[in-house]
């Protein structure tokens, strides 16, 4: 990108789901402090619109101009509906009432390829996405028709590393590599949520986000029990959030095995943010929330037990450890010494 685009309008494009969006927040910074002046817009589901909120441009602070909410999931489920087109054309307004110079589109999948279709580009824009698949990653080859750039990618690239590839290719910028700091949420945007109380909970606690959505990647409940008992013996609350009746059964079976152990009401992925601010340490499996925790650069123990870990690791910060892998389930003593280890640092 030469000096002369420095303000250049960019869109990025990565409507789901709640991991992904996560780790493809480091390329705003990445644009913002190599290029202060530019326009950075996103289009995502707008389920996951309260995710980039806290880092809308206001107050002196530079992050995403727009939010361009999605609502392909919901309008998949009345197609036919003329309110389902009214609101499709509304998105679509919404979409083209900026001509953009650059369009990342970091999903690889057709619907986001779509997207970047639909969007108003000026005649000379990039419209960059991946050329290939990475292991383990869904990937839909017919999105490469859309774009003027494919960035080729290795086969086993971090999902922070892959967004990277891709937006660095597109505005012609050198690689950014892991030795540059990945920052996600703005530090006062962490100390404000720190501030609210969603749970009324006294003494220091700890989150298990135990549940995910495919069954392989759960950690045994008979180590969560293990794991919540020592943590109990050393004075902490092992609090068990969860998402969905199924996810209660299993949190209600380990607090009756956990000594004082809670389990909270239900609360909405918005509230996550105190409640994983508040907490002492969160422990999860390779899910949306624990990867939340780790974004926010808070004390968390990611356990991988059916998939790869070089995909979703936290790699930025000492407050974070990674244990397990690919069919490598971690024994309970492994969690045990990385929770207290950061437990210790704290």
């Amino acid at each position: 990108m030469s000096s002369s685009a420095s303000s250049a309008k960019i869109l990025l494009v990565k409507l789901s789901s709640l991991g992904d969006v996560l780790h493809n927040l480091p390329i705003v910074w990445d644009i913002r402090a190599r290029f202060p002046s530019a326009q950075i817009d996103w289009v995502v589901e707008e389920s996951y619109v309260h995710l980039l909120e806290p880092l809308l441009t206001r107050d002196g602070f530079k992050g995403i101009d727009r939010i361009i909410p999605f609502g392909l999931r919901r309008w998949k489920k009345s197609l036919f509906s003329l309110n389902t087109w009214r609101q499709f054309f509304v998105f679509k307004r919404d979409l083209q009432a900026v001509t953009y110079d650059f369009v990342v589109e970091t999903q690889g999948l057709l619907k986001s390829a779509l997207v970047c279709a639909l969007a108003k580009k000026s005649p000379d824009a990039v419209v960059a996405g991946l050329a290939n698949a990475t292991e383990f990653s869904g990937y839909e080859a017919a999105a490469r028709t859309f774009y003027s750039q494919s960035v080729q990618v290795p086969l086993q690239c971090h999902a922070v590393d892959r967004s990277r590839y891709v937006m660095c290719s597109a505005l012609d910028i050198p690689l950014i590599g892991r030795d540059e700091q990945v920052y996600f949420y703005p530090q006062s945007y962490v100390d404000g949520v720190s501030r609210q109380q969603i749970l009324k909970i006294e003494k220091p606690y700890v989150l298990f986000f135990h549940s995910t959505a495919r069954a392989a990647k759960r950690w045994p409940n008979t180590n969560w029990v293990i794991l919540g008992k020592e943590l109990s013996r050393r004075g902490y609350l092992v609090v068990l959030p969860w998402g969905n009746a199924a996810e209660k059964v299993i949190s209600d079976e380990l607090a009756s095995q956990i000594p004082e152990a809670l389990v909270p009401p239900a609360f909405s992925i918005e509230a996550a943010f105190s409640v994983i601010a508040n907490a002492a340490l969160t422990v999860g499996v390779d899910t949306g929330l624990t990867h939340l925790a780790a974004v926010m650069n808070k004390p968390t123990v990611e356990i991988y037990c059916d998939s790869p870990r070089w995909k979703t690791e936290g790699y930025w910060s000492n407050n974070i450890c990674n244990v397990g892998d690919l069919q490598a389930a971690p024994k309970a003593i492994e969690v045990i010494n990385a929770a207290l280890d950061l437990l210790d640092q704290a």
